[in-house]
């Protein structure tokens, strides 16, 4: 009964780091997927067709589909800049949603996954751009670096 009791205490004061590991996890995800639009550009194109005619726009969204999500997934994952690499994902999640998957939503089942799938990632962007990296991050090593007086310990107060 003691173990249990240590458990949830230790998941109760460590409860970031499963947030931690979840933003690890999106990033290491969203940089395999811009890694398969580069190798698979013709599905990338294809996903496209549905979204208009215009002729430059496939080209233009293709390239900041992949640089958004490999250089924000790179940054997801190492935990640097996270609120903005997470903010820059939002608009391909809320077009992958609305643009591409909804209008096959009902013909396809496998449009109905990709739809699930778009507005599960989409929800923990939006979970990462409001709470920020956690302590597993670069960010946190480098704000603790940049002022140390706010993450002192001690019971002596923080000079300003």
């Amino acid at each position: 009964m003691k173990d249990v009791q240590e458990m949830n205490h230790w998941i109760k004061t460590h409860g970031d780091l499963a947030l931690d590991l979840m933003r690890i996890y999106l990033g290491i995800g969203l940089m395999i997927k811009a890694v398969f639009f580069m190798s698979h550009s013709d599905y990338f194109l294809q996903l496209m067709e549905t979204v208009g005619s215009m002729w430059f726009a496939p080209a233009i969204l293709m390239h900041y589909v992949i640089l958004a999500h490999l250089f924000g997934g790179l940054c997801l994952t190492l935990g640097l800049i996270t609120r903005a690499a997470a903010l820059v994902q939002l608009p391909i999640l809320l077009s992958a949603m609305f643009y591409v998957h909804l209008p096959h939503m009902v013909s396809s089942i496998e449009a109905r996954q990709s739809m699930e799938f778009a507005g599960l990632v989409l929800f923990l962007l939006i979970l990462i751009s409001v709470y920020g990296a956690g302590r597993w991050s670069l960010d946190y090593v480098l704000a603790r670096k940049e002022n140390a007086a706010l993450f002192r310990t001690d019971p002596e107060p923080a000079k300003l």
